[in-house]
């Protein structure tokens, strides 16, 4: 019978492992893009044998899709409107756009792995791909409650298309960072672009 040591000890190195394994992906990914990442270069990378990447993840489309994941949580975590107390509507929304852009610099991967495979189109559509498009509508659905809370009087329409903008526009910034690298003050854009949805938002709400 497992010892409660042995047991905790095999848990924290599977655990260990794990996260070996998804940052040695990110790396690869990073690098190479997703054809470009193989079982055989994160083992190599990680130090890992294969099987025991197999063992964690079925394949390399399943590692992918757990990479996007993983980043994902930590960026979702900087979606978040800063309370009341924190200033005027417009203060609070952008240094809730500071906070992401922060984020991304510090975790690119759910965004840069996720717009490349959203971008391709393959006859079989890569789980990676689906997990990226299914949490970005999480966030677009906290971005577009936080249009609600802020802009009451904004028609649900109105509410969707600032949306759709804020998105977009965010997506831009961020492939602008990764063509032109660390030259680009992502943050100094992200606060820049949400004074300018703000802004716009507020318009659409009370029309001159």
């Amino acid at each position: 019978m497992t010892s409660p040591n042995t047991e905790r000890k095999r848990r924290a190195n599977g655990v260990e492992s794990r996260r070996r394994i998804l940052d040695a992906a990110v790396a690869i990914a990073g690098e190479r893009g997703y054809e470009g990442t193989s079982i055989a270069a994160v083992s190599a990378k990680c130090g890992l044998p294969a099987s025991s990447i197999y063992w964690h993840f079925k394949d390399k489309d399943d590692l992918i899709a757990a990479v996007i994941e993983r980043s994902f949580e930590t960026w979702l975590a900087a979606v978040e409107l800063p309370g009341e107390d924190a200033g005027t509507p417009l203060e609070r929304v952008t240094a809730m756009a500071a906070n992401v852009a922060r984020s991304l610099v510090d975790t690119p991967d759910f965004l840069r792995l996720g717009l490349m495979l959203a971008l391709e189109q393959r006859p079989s559509e890569p789980r990676g791909r689906t997990v990226f498009l299914q949490v970005r509508d999480v966030a677009r659905q906290r971005i577009a409650d936080i249009a609600r809370t802020l802009l009451p009087e904004l028609a649900e329409a109105d509410v969707q298309t600032l949306t759709t903008y804020a998105v977009a526009g965010a997506d831009g910034l961020f492939v602008h960072r990764e063509i032109h690298g660390e030259a680009v003050d992502l943050v100094a854009m992200f606060e820049l672009h949400a004074r300018m949805v703000f802004e716009a938002g507020a318009r659409l709400a009370s029309p001159a």
